[in-house]
């Protein structure tokens, strides 16, 4: 259901950690324009900053312990949220959605994981059944849901399953093309008689790039480019159009001999050419060209980074063309958008990419370059401000070639393009020419924004489809009519029962659908979701998946494994034999706030019933022992009837009357019940709220196991058991103190020697962390990652060496 909604002004949390959002709204508020000239007070500035205050960007990135793996091995992950403006840690959301996925974009795991201000961690078992290939972790918030898939945290991983009789790749089932390319004019269009700069990527049927060289001929054959790809398969040309509706053909040449052909974008017969080039002074200059009756008058510029407004500014045309300066001081780092206008509407849009410093230097070292086999390591990390920080360290093989995710690149400039972007940390690794010329073939090739200016200059309010979890899980079902169509107004109930149970109700919105808010519930959980079945029997109902189905990227596949990878899964076979043989101790989970007293407080009245006489029938319980209660026989049944001491009333109607949490809809079924399976019972003497429901009070049975003592179920019930968030695990990891311990015939053949999500550091204050290593020679990977409460972000990874000991 679609709900057009603006946001509140949340206070979500008065932790360094938890951004105030409050704050956020008000810097967006008071950030300054940094124009040119100052725009007017209804101006597409102050309309864009507006909507933004009304639609927050939230982002999310996650620390994964590597970046490949052996069907049967722990992934381990840490998430960071922060906002899209300030990249500051943001406490909005309490829970991500983390998920593996297919070559086909079918999710294979999938698992809700608590956020504490702004972080979480958790793990995902890979099955030992999970065919070789390439897969993509994917994560989000409930939040980002309304941005959609484009935008969503996106890592590709390789699974390489060493247990089959072969180790294929198992293709997606739908396969591509060999080779495609793609055409894209800079500011957006080809237009007759305007030279344009016109840019292009080329990939391969796993979606990876690929080098290419190429001409561009019209129709009459007649050569009018030449190109080739730069770095990972993108480079550019320049075109002048002809003639409106001329058809041009670009021809490729591959690697492998293969001849591509493709059609350029159409022609235009009026509209705006847009060329950014940087003067090497320290300005962009933006010159916009146009054919048609828009080559007079003037236009506007407007540059936001974030949904910040960074440049604003106006320019006559003059000798055919408008020319706009833009000092690069006043871009911020990461990706500035372009938009020109003409009368308020867009004509043309283009990105650039600012090469951020590293904001937070991580400083990190090994005590020593070396080490021997089953010897502790000692590790120092660092930096100048307080932080938080998570660290891995892993062998490198030849499965692990590729360079790992990093913080920095993908908030800054992987999370606001679509589409995979290769290496993303290259762009702010290099600094050099052609690593400029890549970042602005990517700009030409995956640029996107998040909102249609139609919607900002009309000063429609967002779309909101998926409010923020602010306080815990949003658990959605529906409820149906026997012919599948919604019911509406329908009162629904749903518990989990146990000693400490949840139980809440909600009303059927117009479209069926229902809402509950799961607060500090962790793990597997038995759930009854159901309707009254006195008035409801023939009511269906159903839970929604919370999880995001299809869409985002297709990212690059895996291609055969060669065969110098042999020795590498060879070595990681027998890892996971040795694991399988010789498991780690159980698992020991992290603690996690759970709430120890009922939804409804402290009771007005409560009985232990072994402090009493144990009658055979509840009706004997009820009339001896708890006077707050009245029990009335009618025709209909048993009734009870709560007394309201304080004010000297009976209530009217039965009380919410529950067992370990289940909802109880006829008395008559509770005093059949056997008194001697309850163990103590709860009233709450008053009329008492539930939802938007009201009851004349509340009963309250728990039975000594929690288990429902075989208490009825009702037939239309959904019941299952229900993966809550997820219990986090604790990294484990043997030792080696003791001479009989190094010296232990048990096989230790972990690739993955240490995962530390927690690590907080205070300003000029190292930390020392300590581990051991395995029986695994080989060099080693330490990756660390980290931000700042003011949203600086950085990571730094260093290497050192395990060697057999003698």
């Amino acid at each position: 259901m679609l709900l057009p909604m603006r946001l509140p002004y949340f206070l979500l949390s008065s932790q360094a950690w938890g951004l105030n959002l409050a704050i956020v709204w008000g810097l967006l508020a008071s950030q300054p324009s940094l124009a040119q000239a100052a725009p007017p007070a209804d101006s597409l500035s102050q309309r864009l900053r507006h909507y933004s205050r009304q639609a927050l960007t939230e982002q999310l990135f996650l620390h994964l312990d590597r970046p490949a793996y052996v069907a049967g091995e722990t992934l381990w992950f840490k998430a960071y949220v922060v906002e899209g403006t300030y990249h500051r840690p943001l406490g909005m959301s309490k829970v991500a959605y983390v998920e593996v996925l297919d070559a086909d974009q079918r999710p294979v795991l999938q698992v809700k994981t608590a956020l504490v201000h702004a972080m979480g961690q958790g793990s995902l078992a890979l099955p030992a059944e999970l065919a070789t290939g390439r897969y993509v972790v994917r994560a989000y918030t409930n939040w980002m849901k309304n941005a959609g898939p484009d935008f969503y945290f996106q890592q590709p991983i390789t699974v390489a399953n060493t247990a089959a009789s072969s180790a294929a790749v198992v293709p997606p089932t739908k396969a591509g093309p060999v080779y495609d390319v793609q055409f894209f004019p800079e500011g957006g269009q080809l237009v007759q008689g305007l030279p344009g700069r016109v840019a292009f990527k080329v990939t391969d049927r796993y979606g990876r790039s690929v080098a290419a060289t190429g001409t561009v001929a019209d129709a009459r054959g007649t050569t009018l480019a030449t190109f080739q790809t730069l770095k990972f398969g993108m480079g550019s040309f320049l075109l002048t159009p002809a003639a409106a509706g001329a058809a041009y053909t670009a021809t490729l040449r591959l690697p492998d001999g293969k001849v591509l052909t493709s059609k350029l974008p159409a022609v235009a017969e009026q509209g705006y050419a847009l060329q950014v080039t940087d003067n090497d002074r320290g300005q962009l200059i933006v010159a916009v060209q146009a054919q048609g009756a828009g080559a007079t008058g003037s236009l506007h510029l407007l540059a936001h980074s974030g949904q910040r407004v960074t440049v604003e500014a106006d320019a006559a045309f003059s000798g055919g063309q408008a020319v706009f300066q833009v000092d690069k001081r006043r871009l911020h780092p990461g990706i500035t958008h372009f938009t020109v206008f003409a009368e308020q509407r867009p004509v043309g849009e283009r990105l650039y990419f600012r090469r951020p410093a590293q904001a937070l230097r991580i400083q990190g070292q090994a005590a020593a370059a070396a080490y021997g086999t089953r010897r502790q390591v000692r590790l120092q990390v660092g930096a100048p401000q307080a932080a938080a920080l998570s660290l891995a360290v892993y062998r490198l093989d030849s499965l692990s070639t590729e360079a790992p995710a990093d913080i920095a690149s993908h908030l800054l400039l992987a999370a606001d393009l679509t589409g995979f972007v290769e290496d993303a940390g290259y762009y702010f690794r290099d600094s050099s020419a052609v690593a400029q010329q890549a970042a602005d073939n990517l700009m030409l090739t995956q640029g996107w924004r998040r909102f249609r200016w139609e919607d900002v200059a009309a000063g429609r309010p967002p779309t909101i489809s998926y409010p923020p979890e602010l306080n815990g899980y949003l658990l959605q079902g529906r409820v149906s009519q026997p012919d599948g169509a919604p019911a509406a107004g329908v009162n629904t109930y749903l518990s989990l029962p146990g000693h400490v149970f949840w139980f809440n109700n909600a009303t059927s919105h117009a479209d069926g659908t229902v809402q509950f808010e799961l607060p500090h519930v962790y793990g597997a959980r038995k759930l009854v979701f159901q309707t009254n079945p006195l008035p409801d029997s023939l009511y269906r109902v159903e839970l929604l998946s919370p999880f995001t189905r299809g869409g985002g990227a297709a990212v690059p596949g895996l291609p055969p494994l060669s065969a110098r990878l042999a020795t590498t899964l060879s070595e990681r076979h027998l890892q996971v034999q040795a694991q399988q043989a010789f498991p780690a101790p159980p698992a020991r989970y992290l603690p996690v706030p759970t709430d120890t007293v009922a939804f409804y407080g402290r009771p007005d009245e409560h009985y232990r019933l072994d402090d009493y006489t144990r009658f055979p029938t509840m009706e004997e319980v009820m009339r001896e022992y708890v006077p707050g209660v009245l029990v009335r026989k009618r025709r209909d049944g048993f009734h009870f009837l709560v007394v309201d001491r304080p004010r000297h009333i009976t209530l009217k109607e039965n009380p919410l009357t529950l067992i370990d949490g289940l909802p109880v809809f006829k008395i008559d079924q509770i005093m059949a019940f056997d008194p001697l399976k309850v163990k103590t019972l709860d009233v709450m003497a008053n009329r008492y709220f539930v939802g938007q429901q009201a009851y004349d009070g509340l009963v309250s049975y728990y039975t000594y196991k929690g288990d429902l003592g075989g208490f009825p179920l009702n037939p239309h019930a959904l019941i299952e058991e229900y993966e809550t968030l997820q219990v986090p695990r604790e990294f484990y990891a043997p030792r080696y103190d003791t001479e009989a311990q190094q010296r232990s015939r048990l096989p230790d053949l972990r690739n993955l020697l240490y995962w530390n999500p927690n690590i907080q550091l205070a300003a000029d204050k190292p930390q020392n962390l300590e581990f051991f290593t395995s029986d695994q020679a080989g060099r080693y990977l330490v990756m660390t990652q980290g931000l700042t409460p003011d949203g600086q972000l950085g990571s730094t990874s260093f290497l050192f060496d395990v060697k057999p000991t003698l």
